[in-house]
């Protein structure tokens, strides 16, 4: 609700996602993409319906920390080195002074191509390096689910491609859950096993599309006509969006 007026987000939004898989979201300004993220992360309650995480309630998965999310800014500690910042999650909240689930911090940078910086404060890092220690930080704890809100919105297109491929790379290496918003056609194609497309004014589901591109996905890809004709069913339901 804003100050003037009631705004729905979402409306009859409903989607299963079986573990393990990768399910980009797609669609305008507004559609309620980000919101939809927030309310899996349970930051968002919704005012009505229900959602499962897990099997449970949304808080359940937060507090057990089995939800990792990704911004689309880095938001990482200036005073802290690239492995203190993943390490952050250890010494906060809940988890403060408990084992550790899964891959250690060095673990989790090396999966990111980040060894050998470890020392490294973020303004000696490039956008994408930053973004690279981010998701090192939010799969720290081994998360079964991996929540990415435009998380290379803000880079170049050769970065952008790159982490795209060590994304699906860690992905495979894994078997973490994502969730992945975009507003790029190719990029929402070539990642997703699945696109979910939504509609504004209220958010809602206009098209849910497989993905049948052959594993494991190249670049060279995108060059072919099977991918020219996704990438063009995708833009069309988008101009309904």
């Amino acid at each position: 609700m804003s100050e003037r007026r009631e705004v729905t987000a979402l409306q009859d939004v409903s989607f299963t996602l079986e573990a393990g898989s990768f399910l980009t979201l797609l669609g305008p300004s507004g559609c309620g993409k980000s919101t939809l993220l927030r309310v899996v992360a349970d930051i968002v309650r919704p005012s009505q319906g229900q959602v499962r995480v897990l099997g449970h309630p949304p808080e359940a998965a937060r507090l057990s920390r089995e939800i990792g999310f990704v911004f689309q800014d880095a938001a990482l500690l200036p005073w802290r080195s690239a492995i203190d910042n993943v390490r952050l999650p250890l010494q906060v909240g809940a988890a403060r002074g408990k084992p550790l689930k899964g891959r250690g911090p060095e673990e989790l940078l090396a999966l990111v191509g980040l060894a050998g910086w470890e020392k490294s404060l973020p303004h000696e890092l490039s956008g994408g390096m930053r973004q690279r220690v981010s998701i090192a930080r939010a799969l720290l704890g081994g998360p079964r689910i991996m929540l990415m809100d435009e998380p290379f919105g803000a880079l170049d297109e050769i970065t952008r491609d790159r982490l795209n491929d060590e994304l699906l790379r860690i992905w495979r290496e894994t078997g973490t859950t994502i969730l992945f918003v975009t507003h790029s056609i190719h990029e929402a194609a070539y990642l997703g096993q699945k696109v979910m497309m939504l509609a504004a004014n209220p958010g809602r589901v206009r098209e849910i599309v497989d993905v049948n591109l052959p594993e494991p996905r190249y670049l060279a890809l995108r060059e072919g006509p099977e991918f020219g004709r996704l990438a063009g069913h995708l833009r069309a339901v988008l101009e309904t969006c």
